[in-house]
């Protein structure tokens, strides 16, 4: 992994990594944003004018000072996204987990419905290329987002190497053919001065529904937060200053062809097409399409790394996660690839074209960047900005982005309920699994683990107690060395005896940098007694078999542990003795003094639970070697039963 410094640094190929995986959303937006604004209005000057002064200074104020220049500052160690966001600030209020999570599923919604969106709109061009076509884009767009989600097993890291100077092809193309349109009326650059933006949205009865079409210009800037860690924020600011010339000369050259067209309806025509030479219109669709397909991908492997992280934060049940490829970051999260594939492909189904799609967009990513404006209002706070300072931006945006989403809700009837819904369901996921969490621990007994060293020591002496194992793990979830769940004593003492050469307890503590792999050894009782604690960022697998072997093999590599076996027949041969894992699976049992909220929760952890991974596989242990025990959570004291004997 590259060192804090060396993603600060300034490079070519990391300009072109930047093109490739941060600006696929905010780099596609213009094949619908001026088609959606436009919608079903006859074309007019101050439509056009007052749409471009709209896009220009929402990429302004929104993309360039929100997130380039202010939220790239909130970097968690060179990683950036709504979760590194909320690691680094958790600590200030715990109320900023509402927040986190809500932007978390916010995104994750957005990752449903952005490469229906994109890929519909690029394929559509085929209908400017053949107006006679009669075959429903929609279908073409259904096999390419199903092949999309089959190839993410395999990994994306030969073609991602492509998608660099793919994009640097697109950006550059988009910003010719602006200029191209702009040299035949150069006067339209007075639509870069704010009074058109103003203009419009005063005097325009459907300002809102405007508003509405002009935030998708935005949509994409999360991913320049989100991707930090791959790129670097000299490489992000940098190339930003590209990408948005290329965006806005684009946009300019739309408007030139919208006022030379001035009166006309726009129907199911798109201007985004329609400024293309015929002859390079092929071409055009072609890089339109691939430039689609590497937006999806970008969103759908940043909804792995989100939810990799929500799994480590304890804010989601723990799943699957594979690493197709040695490439660092890349992963692949079965489930959540065929959910979202699901979901891609209902809103195909849903709305067939992209001009119905538009009304579905961009309400879910609204209340994201609302999220975000929180958290960093609170990093900014951390970092002793003053507080007038903090205040007048978090006024600002809150007034930006609460415009913006009121004229996203203009649209929740025709299709912002979707994402809406999408979203709700993923948080209903994420807060019972964080909320079942801390309902749990307050019923888990914790005792003074020295009132069992003597007795422990005694019982892995004693011979007349079959020997279980010869080093037996037990995972806790005590943050004090001097504590130890009651159930943990149980099963060593009660639960079967076990006798063991080594009993150890091994702790792991998910801290808020994301890449830390620290431990700490307390040799509670010398030879017999052993805690491990694991400090792991939240971006770092768990695989705490390997881990803890590797812990292992350096104590004994320095002598201050011997796990050679005791068995007589192995010791002379200098046999490592065997290792077992214990993992306390804690169940519910009678749970009558819960609250109404509290027994739904409880309810609905129970059905996630079932569809999660077990803990054991969870933590990466090696199944032939690990004990589960369940235990019951007594949520309430047994009711006295009195009875009496007879003769």
């Amino acid at each position: 992994m590259s060192s804090h410094k060396d993603l600060q640094k300034l490079t070519i190929p990391g300009l072109l990594i930047s093109l490739g995986i941060i600006y696929g959303d905010i780099g596609t937006s213009p094949l619908y944003v001026f088609k959606a604004i436009v919608g079903a209005q006859a074309i007019n000057e101050s439509l056009v004018l007052g749409g471009v002064s709209c896009i220009f200074w929402t990429l302004t104020l929104q993309t360039t000072v929100k997130y380039v220049l202010i939220t790239l500052l909130a970097d968690n160690k060179g990683e950036g996204g709504i979760f590194s966001l909320f690691s680094l600030v958790r600590r200030k209020a715990r109320w900023l987990i509402v927040p986190a999570v809500v932007g978390g599923c916010a995104l994750l919604a957005d990752g449903i419905i952005t490469p229906p969106i994109t890929i519909s709109s690029a394929i559509e061009g085929l209908h400017t290329r053949f107006p006679q076509m009669t075959l429903p884009t929609y279908q073409i767009v259904l096999i390419i987002i199903a092949l999309l989600f089959i190839i993410q097993q395999f990994g994306t890291s030969l073609v991602g190497k492509a998608f660099g100077p793919i994009m640097f092809l697109w950006f550059t193309m988009m910003g010719v053919l602006g200029i191209m349109m702009v040299v035949q009326m150069p006067w339209v650059l007075k639509a870069l001065n704010p009074y058109y933006a103003y203009d419009l949205l005063s005097n325009n009865p459907n300002a809102f529904v405007i508003l509405g079409a002009v935030f998708l210009c935005t949509t994409g800037a999360e991913a320049l937060y989100s991707d930090l860690g791959h790129c670097g924020r000299s490489n992000i600011r940098v190339s930003w200053i590209y990408v948005k010339s290329c965006l806005v000369l684009n946009y300019l050259g739309q408007a030139v062809w919208l006022i030379n067209h001035n009166g006309e309806y726009l129907g199911a025509k798109n201007p985004f097409y329609l400024i293309m030479p015929e002859g390079f219109l092929i071409f055009g669709i072609g890089l339109a399409t691939v430039a689609a397909i590497i937006a999806s991908q970008a969103l759908i492997s940043g909804s792995f790394t989100l939810i990799a992280e929500a799994v480590r934060l304890n804010l989601w049940p723990k799943v699957r996660i594979n690493y197709p490829t040695d490439q660092k970051g890349q992963l692949y999260v079965p489930s959540i690839n065929w959910i979202l594939c699901a979901g891609c492909i209902i809103v195909v189904l849903l709305f067939e074209k992209s001009e119905k799609m538009e009304a579905a967009y961009g309400l879910s990513i609204t209340v994201a960047m609302l999220m975000t404006t929180i958290l960093v209002s609170k990093f900014l706070q951390r970092r002793k900005v003053p507080a007038y300072l903090i205040a007048l931006f978090f006024a600002v945006y809150l007034v930006i982005e609460g415009t913006f989403l009121l004229g996203n809700l203009v649209k929740f009837v025709h299709g912002g309920w979707f994402t809406l819904s999408i979203g709700f369901m993923l948080f209903v996921v994420m807060w019972t699994w964080h909320t079942a969490r801390k309902i749990k621990n307050r019923y888990v007994k914790f005792i003074e683990i020295e009132d069992y060293f003597q007795i422990i020591n005694e019982l892995s002496d004693d011979e007349t107690v079959p020997k279980y194992a010869s080093q037996l793990v037990y995972l806790t979830s005590a943050n004090f060395n001097s504590e130890v769940e009651s159930k943990i004593i149980y099963s060593i003492l009660q639960k079967q005896p076990k006798r063991a050469d080594i009993y150890w307890l091994v702790h792991v503590d998910v801290v808020d940098e994301p890449y830390t792999r620290e431990y700490e050894v307390d040799f509670l009782v010398p030879g017999k007694l052993i805690r491990i604690d694991f400090k792991l960022g939240f971006r770092v697998e768990q695989q705490i078999n390997v881990l803890f072997r590797r812990v292992v093999e350096d104590l004994v590599k320095n002598g201050e542990v011997n796990i050679t076996s005791k068995y007589k027949s192995l010791s002379k041969h200098n046999i490592v003795g065997d290792f077992r894992f214990v993992v306390i699976e804690k169940t519910l049992s009678r749970s009558h003094n819960l609250s109404f909220y509290e027994q739904l929760i409880m309810d609905i952890y129970v059905q996630l639970k079932k569809a999660s991974l077990s803990e054991e596989r969870g933590f990466g242990l090696d199944l032939s070697f690990v004990t589960v025990e369940k235990v019951p959570l007594m949520l309430t004291t047994p009711d006295n039963v009195d009875m009496r004997r007879v003769q």
